[in-house]
């Protein structure tokens, strides 16, 4: 367990290198919220009546998505992971006396809480001081602040394992890029980066809720604004746990049966 706590660490401490690429990544993330809080404004304005989300908690939900946008996102995956298996470096990786499916886990982790945490603060402490209705509020309840903090971790599992699955279909494949281009853009939408769930409408929302992409963004950041409680609260929690497990189940089985027939394109 320690050599993956060292590679966690070796990608946390790399990534906090980068801390002009985070300025300029903050700056652009909030000046994009702002405008997302000022376009459902005046989407609430003209039609209100369809609005699906109180629009304090739609505030909180798009601020939380910004400043934790590094944690979740799918698109901007690991290109080392993906320069491995296409140079030929895959061949050094299994020399070493550790299993390639939680090193690399260890280090997608690692990588993404680096980046998140360079980001979130100041978009947070920013949102916060500002007036009116675009402010974003604190957590409902303090049940609410834990709830959030468990499914903010549970979110992160999922997200990554659903990345290792990808990264382990790669093994199979000549350029990982089709793989990339067919499972991570639509993942955007379908987990509520793009727009939040509840405005999909609702024979639809129903499947996508079923789904592992909803226990991404959607779960946590609904929690914290209050927009998601009770029986529902309860589900999404569950689906988040089994998608957890399911993935990195699936990620590790594919894992293992590339490893028996890695064929070494490069190097």
């Amino acid at each position: 367990m320690k050599k993956y706590v060292s590679f966690f660490c070796v990608r946390f401490f790399s990534g906090l290198q980068y801390r002009m690429a985070a300025v300029t990544a903050l700056t652009t993330q909030f000046i994009w919220g702002l405008m997302e809080c000022l376009a459902y404004k005046a989407l609430l304005e003209s039609d209100a009546i369809a609005f699906p989300m109180e629009y304090s908690a739609l505030v909180s939900y798009v601020w939380l998505k910004e400043a934790f946008f590094a944690l979740f996102n799918t698109w901007a995956s690991d290109n080392d992971i993906f320069n491995l298996i296409i140079d030929g470096g895959i061949a050094y990786e299994l020399c070493r006396p550790v299993s390639i499916y939680n090193m690399w886990f260890s280090r997608n982790v690692g990588g993404r809480v680096a980046q998140a945490a360079l980001r979130c603060a100041p978009i947070l402490i920013g949102a916060s001081l500002l007036p009116g209705p675009y402010k974003m509020g604190t957590p409902t309840s303090l049940f609410a602040g834990f709830l959030f903090l468990f499914t903010m971790l549970m979110a992160l599992g999922v997200t990554v394992s659903f990345c290792m699955v990808v990264y382990m279909l790669c093994f199979f494949t000549i350029s990982p890029q089709g793989f990339r281009m067919l499972f991570m853009g639509g993942v955007e939408f379908l987990s509520g980066s793009v727009i939040p769930l509840p405005f999909i409408p609702q024979p639809y929302r129903n499947i996508i809720e079923a789904m592992p992409f909803a226990s991404m963004h959607n779960v946590p950041f609904r929690i914290y604004s209050g927009d998601l409680s009770g029986n529902a609260m309860v589900i999404a929690i569950a689906l988040q746990v089994f998608w957890f497990v399911i993935l990195i189940l699936i990620g590790n089985l594919i894992c293992k049966k590339a490893e028996h027939r890695i064929v070494v394109q490069g190097g």
